[in-house]
C-alpha cells in the first residue's frame, strides 16, 4: 500500500485513472440503458434477439465496474492496477497492429489507438509513477 502523504500521485497516474473512471462510468450507463431497452424489437433484432442485448449489457455493466475498481487502485497507487492496465494497453496495441495489417483501410483509427495505449503506457511507467507505486517502508 502507497501513503500518498509520503509520496504524491503524479499527474500522468491522474489523467489515465480519471480517463479510465470516466471509461468504466460510460460502460455502467451503456450497459444500464440497454437493459431499459431490452423490450425494443428493433434493438433485439440488432443484438441477435433479447439473450444477446442482456449479455451484452450485463457484460458492460460489470466491464465497467471493473474499470472503474482498475482506476481507483491506480489513484490509490495500487501496483496490480498498474499491472493490469499495462497488460490492456499491451494487448490493444497488438490487436491495433494486426488490424492494421490484416484490414489496411481501418490503419488511421487503429493508428490514434496504439498511440493513445502508447501514451498511457508512457505516463504510467515514468520515473516518478514507478516511485509512486512502490511500496513504502
Amino acid at each position: 500500500m502507497n501513503s500518498t502523504s509520503l509520496n504524491r500521485r503524479p499527474g500522468g497516474v491522474t489523467l489515465v485513472a480519471v480517463l479510465a473512471w470516466i471509461s468504466g462510468a460510460l460502460d455502467i450507463v451503456g450497459g444500464v440503458l440497454l437493459l431499459f431497452m431490452q423490450n425494443d424489437p428493433e434493438m433485439q433484432r440488432a443484438f441477435g434477439g433479447s439473450t444477446g442485448l442482456i449479455t451484452t449489457a450485463i457484460v458492460g455493466i460489470l466491464f465497467g465496474v471493473v474499470v472503474v475498481a482498475v482506476a481507483n487502485g491506480l489513484l490509490r497507487g495500487r501496483n496490480i492496477a498498474r499491472l493490469i492496465v499495462t497488460v490492456v494497453q499491451v494487448l490493444s496495441i497488438t490487436a491495433g497492429i494486426f488490424t492494421s495489417i490484416a484490414a489496411p483501410t481501418l490503419i488511421s483509427t487503429e493508428l490514434v489507438g496504439v498511440i493513445i495505449a502508447v501514451i498511457v503506457l508512457i505516463l504510467l511507467w515514468t520515473r516518478s509513477a514507478s516511485a509512486y507505486f512502490q511500496p513504502q517502508p
